[in-house]
């Protein structure tokens, strides 16, 4: 497993507190495991969630219908990459 940065470290702070993930610790979340299906096993309702709370953290608007979804989501390193090149607060 890789380390997080302190970035990252943050982003899975909100990953698993707006998807309500208790049997989670932020910093078990492997910075390049996928977000869906094998790695944390999120579906696409946590997909809708996640970017509810991105949104409303960093404002970071991630639409339903990018077509970047698949590469945004891919794992935490990426979540966190596009939301550090994206963020307005």
């Amino acid at each position: 497993m890789g380390a997080q940065t302190a970035f990252e470290q943050e982003v899975a702070q909100l990953i698993v507190d707006s998807l309500n993930l208790e049997d989670t610790a932020p910093e078990d979340i492997d910075p390049e495991a996928p977000l869906f299906r094998e790695g944390l096993g999120l579906d696409s309702i946590d997909a809708l969630e996640l970017a509810l709370a991105v949104g409303r953290a960093y404002g970071v608007q991630i639409r339903s219908d990018d077509e970047d979804n698949l590469r945004i989501f891919a794992s935490l390193r990426a979540l966190s990459e596009h939301i550090e090149a994206n963020r307005t607060s």
